[in-house]
């Protein structure tokens, strides 16, 4: 039996992503099987306010992991929006106990913006969720 017909393959995988800002979080949904994200909301809470809603979304959809967008100047250096999302992406981690992976981010709301998106954070998340399954092995 070849390696390849004894390989076992592996299940497909559910994903949360967010494109994180100061005053709202856009979510969207996608898994490994399809590669493709569905914009879901976005949240315009702080704080514990902000994480209940989050915690809501995962009881709901029960990802594997989280995907969290991470903002960069143009030229990939950071600034201060890049330690916020870093510093969320570790909340997430602390509070949720969920592999959490950064993505950069870069142009994903311009983007939403040029495929006139309605919710533009939610569209966000699910160009920043593509990204990363587009780039899964």
């Amino acid at each position: 039996m070849s390696a390849a017909a004894s390989a076992v393959p592996t299940s497909p995988r559910s994903f949360l992503a967010f494109d994180f800002g100061t005053r709202r979080v856009g979510v969207a949904a996608g898994n490994s099987l399809t590669r493709q994200a569905t914009p879901l909301r976005t949240i315009a809470a702080e704080g514990n306010e902000r994480f209940a809603a989050i915690a809501r979304l995962i009881a709901e959809w029960q990802p594997d992991a989280l995907i969290v967008g991470v903002p960069v100047h143009p030229d990939g250096t950071p600034h201060d929006n890049t330690r916020r999302a870093q510093r969320f992406a570790r909340q997430l981690h602390g509070r949720f106990r969920l592999p959490v992976h950064e993505v950069d981010e870069r142009y994903s709301t311009t983007e939403a913006a040029a495929s006139g998106a309605r919710d533009l954070d939610a569209a966000s998340a699910a160009i920043i969720l593509e990204q990363y399954l587009h780039n899964l092995a």
